[in-house]
């Protein structure tokens, strides 16, 4: 049996797929369905049973599960209430390694990319805790995330107990089907797809730094099948502990992100550009880029899609009937 948390949200959703492709049917899904259509995130999958957040601790007492995939947290960039995300992305997770340690169960929790911050002590994946407490994250959510490293770092430092395998995974910035629900923090290809179908405009934010033209911020772009992909592989693969960037190590531009939606869909590009709201200025990430020769060296080498593919397959599910994976 595996518990994946955060089920019906977009990494979630997909790693669930994932898992059924594999041939994994034993799955308990833990979320909440909301109001917001995500249970057709799950619609064409196979799970034994459905776990509120709530009552996961409570069902975990009278079962014990292979493994943990840990996925469910509030990962807006622009949360602001900090009691929130410290019981939900820091507190609930803790509970959930000391489960895993005491009942010998495999734990894979996401961690983010939003840990390193402006960059300034660049996004290589050096789990020792005196390399993670060095990174200064930007925002709530990234420091929520950033929190449980450290533990997870101190208790490995310290030859403190540990689940059988645990891996925290930064996933950078990942796109993909099923990301519908996010709201603000939806993808600029899946914001904008049905707009450039229209013949409308793409809408990027201007630059507000010399060394970066309006759009050219850059990113390393993760479509989600390798997230998912990634993420299932270090249930059974790989080292018992530590802490992996899950990114191309490649960074583009939002405006090439904008233009390969443009080629897909058939589109002249059409880019249209507006000022950074001032809350976002200060703590707005204008390159990321993972290191990746630690996943490599772990022994995962299956190849990153590109921006041009990865989008490219993102518009075919847009475009198709049957949306959801």
């Amino acid at each position: 049996m595996i518990v994946v948390t955060g089920a019906a949200g977009f990494i979630g959703s997909n790693v669930v797929a994932a898992l059924n492709e594999q041939g994994q049917d034993d799955i308990v899904v833990c979320d909440w369905l909301r109001q917001d259509g995500r249970w057709m995130n799950l619609r064409k999958r196979m799970f034994r049973d459905f776990v509120f957040p709530e009552k996961l601790l409570e069902f975990l007492a009278e079962a014990t599960p292979d493994a943990i995939v840990h996925l469910g947290a509030n990962s807006s960039t622009m949360a602001t209430d900090g009691d929130e995300l410290i019981r939900q992305n820091f507190k609930f997770t803790l509970s959930l390694l000391d489960y895993c340690t005491a009942r010998n169960v495999a734990f894979v929790y996401a961690s983010s990319a939003a840990t390193y911050g402006d960059g300034t002590n660049g996004f290589v994946d050096d789990d020792s805790l005196a390399a993670i407490r060095t990174l200064r994250p930007l925002n709530l959510y990234g420091w929520s995330k950033h929190l449980v490293d450290q533990v997870v770092a101190e208790r490995i430092e310290k030859k403190l107990p540990l689940p059988r395998k645990c891996i925290g995974l930064k996933y950078f910035n990942v796109y993909g089907q099923n990301e519908y629900h996010k709201g603000s923090m939806i993808s600029v290809v899946g914001k904008n797809h049905a707009a450039v179908i229209r013949g409308e405009a793409v809408t990027l934010f201007k630059s507000h730094r010399k060394d970066y033209e309006d759009g050219g911020q850059l990113r390393d772009f993760v479509y989600v099948d390798d997230a998912a992909a990634v993420t299932t592989w270090f249930i059974r693969n790989g080292p018992a502990h530590g802490l992996f960037n899950v990114g191309t190590g490649v960074a583009a531009s939002f405006r090439e992100l904008a233009e390969a939606l443009f080629a897909a869909t058939g589109r002249i590009p059409n880019i249209r550009y507006v000022p950074m709201p001032d809350e976002l200025r200060d703590r707005y990430q204008y390159f990321t880029r993972a290191s990746a020769g630690k996943l490599r060296e772990a022994g995962y080498s299956t190849p990153f899609a590109s921006v041009a593919e990865g989008v490219a397959r993102y518009v075919h599910y847009l475009n198709s009937a049957d949306r959801y994976r």
